[in-house]
Formats: C-alpha cells, structure tokens, sequence
C-alpha cells in the first residue's frame, strides 16, 4: 500500500512533463527516410529508473496514436483530391474517347440527308414508358344532337365557324349536318367559296349566306357556273346577279330548265316587257325562288298601277286594318284589294266613307 502511494505521484509527474509535446518533438514524431523510431526515443534526455516504463508506454502510445491519425487523415486527403480532380478534369484519355465519340452532323448529315430520312411508321414499336406518354385526343361522341361536340374534332367546321357561319341552325337538319361532318374543307368547300367571292359576295356576306343555302355546298361547281351564264345571257349583269344570289340565296340551286320555264311564266302572265321582267326579278328575285301558288292568285296585283296599291295600303294602315295573311281574322286579301273601286273598297275593306279616304289622300 505504501508503495503504491509512492508511484501514483511520480506516475501524475511523468504525464504533466510528458503531455507538452513541442513542434519540434511533433516533427520527429514521423519518421525520415532512414530512421526508426529507436532514433527518436534515443534523442530524448536520459531519465530515471522509476517512471522509465511508464513515459516510455505513455510516449508509445501517443506516438503510435498521432501516426496513426496523422496517416488517416493523410490517406483521406489524397482521397478527396483525386476526387475532386476526378469529377473536376477528366482525363486525357477520357477527353480523347469522348472527342471520338461525338459525332459530326455537318459532314454526316447534311440538309438534303434529313430531307431523305423516312418517316417513322405508325406501326413503329415503341416502349411502355413513350406509350404511356402520348397524349391522345378524346374520341369521337358515336351519337351526338349538336355539332358542338364535333367542332374541335373537324376543321371544315372550324372554319364555317370563322366564317360565322351558325352551325345551330344548320344542326337542325341531320342530314345536312351529317353531309357537312363528311366533307374536306379544301376539296369540297373551298371552290366553293372562291365562286361565290367571284360572284361578289363580301366576306361578311358569307356567314348569313351559307347559314341560309348549306345545301350549296353539295352542288356540282360547274352546274353553278351554267347556271350565272344563262343568267348573262338573258341580259342580267354581274352586279343585278350578285344583288339577285344575295337576296335569293338558293337562286343558284335551280337548274337552268327551271329559271328558264320562271321567266317565261311571268312573262306570259303579266303580259310585261322583257325588260319590266328582268327589272321585276332584280327587285323582287323571291319570286324565281318561291312557289308560285300566291301569284296565281294575285296575278292582278302586278297588272295594277304602284301607286295605287300603296295608296290603299297606307289608308288600311292608318286605320290598323293591314292584314294580309290568311290565318289571322280579318284577312284581306290582294285581289281584293287591287280589283275593287274606291266605293266598294271604303265601305267593305276600309269600313270608312269615300270622303275620310279622300282627306287622308290629301294628307300624302
């Protein structure tokens, strides 16, 4: 027990002196080129017997501890270097095999090349992962009321609707609808409206028009332009035809054989003039078009003075008693009209005296 009082002190002493270490000691602590480390234990100064072992383990074991750490960090440090330089700098020959590896597409390819290239075939295989990435458009509705559901899906109908054209009433007949879904804007409808821009129908002309006569659009173009020539040969003019096609739209929808045997029929009728006929259809080209059913049975109407007619109609108008459509009570009709005298006129049409229809006549 006394003995080992003795060593605990001198054990404290020798790890206070000995835990100092210098820069120089430090230094010699890693061995040159041609010592060991008996040369470095043997530079220190002699000591004494008693706390020999007991430095010479301690000094060991710093010494052995420091050598070790220091070489760690050594190797770790040249670790990091070489990768940092590694993913810094490539290497020469790594520099070389990627220079071979990158292609020329100036001297490979030229413009006439890519020109040749063949386009890929839809029946193309292809991966899961590009599968998954197309972006295909939504399908057709197979039934559909409108063709609304249809406009994003056709590029003749998206044009139409540029045009303004309104599909909402085109929509209501299904068989003009189904014909327009059917056809190609280029081959069908295009020369089409280029005739019809010839013919001098204003862009926004169009739309009113084709919303109107959509069944133009299944006439043959040549039977069209038979059609304007007769019109020419009977003395109409460009601008009479343009005025006649804009207010009768499906003007043009008649063959020749029917426009033909229409003129001769009011020319028959009302006994007029050629020229009276073609000014007549000019104004009023309805009736080209029409059915000739209220004609026939108003056909004094057109062999009555203008005037005439307006004064009567104006006195009607005065008095509210302008009513011409069958349907309604109180109809008057135009032959009656036209046809009777003032007398009869005032008292069963007009239901007013000779002289109220006098005055107001002087009002005019």
């Amino acid at each position: 027990m006394a003995l080992l009082t003795q060593w605990i002190p001198r054990w404290f002493n020798s790890i206070k002196l000995n835990s100092f270490i210098t820069s120089t000691q430090l230094r010699n602590c890693f061995p040159r080129p041609g010592k060991t480390l008996l040369h470095e234990f043997s530079a220190q100064p002699r000591m004494s017997s008693d706390n020999f072992f007991l430095q010479w383990g301690f000094k060991t074991y710093r010494t052995s501890s420091i050598w070790n750490n220091s070489s760690q960090s050594t190797i770790s440090i040249r670790q990091e270097i070489n990768s940092a330089q590694n993913t810094m700098l490539p290497s020469v020959n790594e520099q070389s095999l990627k220079t071979q590896k990158i292609p020329n597409f100036d001297s490979e390819l030229s413009l006439e090349g890519l020109d040749n290239v063949p386009p890929l075939s839809p029946l193309q295989p292809i991966s899961e992962e590009e599968a998954v990435q197309i972006i295909a458009d939504p399908p057709l509705p197979p039934v559909s009321f409108t063709l609304r559901d249809y406009v994003d899906h056709s590029e003749t109908l998206q044009k139409l609707v540029l045009l303004g054209v309104d599909l909402s009433k085109i929509e209501k007949h299904p068989d003009a609808a189904n014909c327009l879904l059917r056809m190609d804007f280029e081959k069908d409808i295009k020369q089409i409206l280029l005739f019809l821009k010839d013919l001098g129908i204003e862009d926004n002309q169009l739309g009113p028009f084709l919303t109107k006569n959509y069944a133009i659009f299944s006439e043959d173009l040549e039977n069209l332009k038979t059609r304007v020539a007769y019109l020419q040969s009977k003395n109409f003019n460009k601008a009479d035809i343009t005025q006649m096609v804009r207010n009768a739209p499906f003007l043009l929808n008649f063959s020749v054989e029917r426009l033909d045997n229409r003129l001769g029929f009011f020319q028959k009728e009302l006994e007029l003039s050629v020229k009276k006929i073609r000014d007549l259809v000019v104004r009023l080209p309805r009736l080209l078009t029409g059915s000739l059913e209220p004609v026939k049975e108003n056909m004094k109407v057109f062999n009555t003075r203008l005037f005439k007619v307006k004064e009567r109609h104006m006195f009607l108008a005065y008095l509210g008693r302008a009513q011409y459509d069958p349907a309604k009570p109180n109809y008057i009709s135009l032959d009656k009209l036209v046809s009777m005298p003032d007398e009869v006129f005032c008292e069963e049409i007009a239901k007013a005296s000779v002289q109220d229809f006098e005055k107001f006549l002087k009002t005019l």
